[in-house]
């Protein structure tokens, strides 16, 4: 068995539609191919981990109803153990209206349902699990105060933590900067500094603020600038290279999964995150969140393809 991930967030049901581009205010188009597709940031994640060949637990809320069950069973199918997925009586499912254009772009709506009924109480009585942990990885699309509480609880228990910063978050309290891997991509680093990130040198600046309020280390992902990864004695730009694009949703889902579980394997972050960039560029390939996670063999593979580099491909990973 491989490393262990608990992964402590969201789980929707994706809607998603092909449009032909995204619609004005008051404007009516014409879609095409509605589906029902499970994701959401954390299930994602999970089902991103188990893929990659983590045993992944995940911690989440759905509603009472026909998608909280095909969210649970969607899960299940994938290996992940959802004895911790509770169900919230009252509350609707996750759910998120996703429009896709051509090129694979998107614009994403979401309602956030049963996962904003995870509270802080519910975390408590997992510390023993996070002790057992390799990484707990973490997004905002549950309430702000349970992530910070499960932060503090995996300090205690020296377990690691990774938190991808979506959606875009103002005014951050400071206990979710006290992580050991930062992720946000531009817009949302950009939240948290609370300016614009016109280049590298100003991605660099907010992430080297990011640090000086806690984050061990900051992953940017830049749009088609690329990557930047900044550590302590270490700042790194991995270039963008487009690819292919189908769809990107979930794309940033693959890409912090596949960092969380190649550096818990104890791989130095560079090459985590050269890692990353092959899961997040697969994923973008193919329609859909979950249903476009790679598997470990096929990363290794795309790497092997890539001269094992797979640093290209940050443009996708939002």
């Amino acid at each position: 068995m491989g490393v262990r991930i608990g992964v402590i967030g969201s789980a929707n049901m994706d809607l998603v539609a092909q449009v032909p581009r995204v619609p004005a205010a008051g404007e009516n188009i014409r879609g095409r191919d509605l589906r029902e597709i499970p994701g959401g940031k954390g299930a994602n994640q999970a089902v991103a981990a188990a893929r990659l060949g983590a045993e992944c637990l995940f911690v989440g809320k759905v509603g009472n109803d026909a998608f909280g069950a095909i969210l649970r069973e969607s899960l299940r199918r994938e290996g992940v153990n959802t004895e911790y997925l509770g169900t919230e009586e009252g509350a609707a499912s996750g759910t998120a209206l996703i429009l896709v254009a051509p090129g694979g772009q998107n614009s994403i709506v979401v309602c956030p349902g049963a996962n904003g009924c995870l509270t802080p109480e519910d975390v408590e009585p997992l510390r023993e699990e996070l002790s057992l942990l390799d990484a707990v990885i973490m997004q905002l699309e549950i309430p702000i105060d349970t992530v910070a509480r499960v932060i503090e609880i995996a300090r205690e228990v020296e377990a690691s933590v990774i938190l991808d910063a979506g959606p875009p978050l103002e005014q951050a309290p400071d206990e979710l900067f006290r992580v050991d891997i930062l992720i946000p991509n531009e817009a949302e680093a950009a939240a948290l500094a609370g300016r614009p990130l016109g280049d590298l040198r100003e991605a660099e600046r907010a992430a080297r603020e990011f640090l000086a309020r806690g984050a061990g280390a900051v992953v940017l992902k830049l749009g088609d600038k690329g990557a930047l990864l900044v550590a302590d004695g270490m700042v790194e730009h991995l270039p963008a290279r487009p690819i292919r694009a189908v769809d990107t949703t979930g794309a940033g889902d693959a890409f912090t999964a596949a960092l969380a579980v190649f550096r818990a394997e104890g791989l130095p972050l560079r090459e985590a995150a050269a890692l990353a960039n092959c899961a997040g560029a697969l994923a973008a390939t193919r329609p859909g969140a979950q249903p476009a996670m790679p598997t470990r063999a096929e990363v290794l593979n795309f790497s092997r393809a890539q001269g094992g580099g797979c640093q290209s491909h940050g443009v996708y990973f939002l």
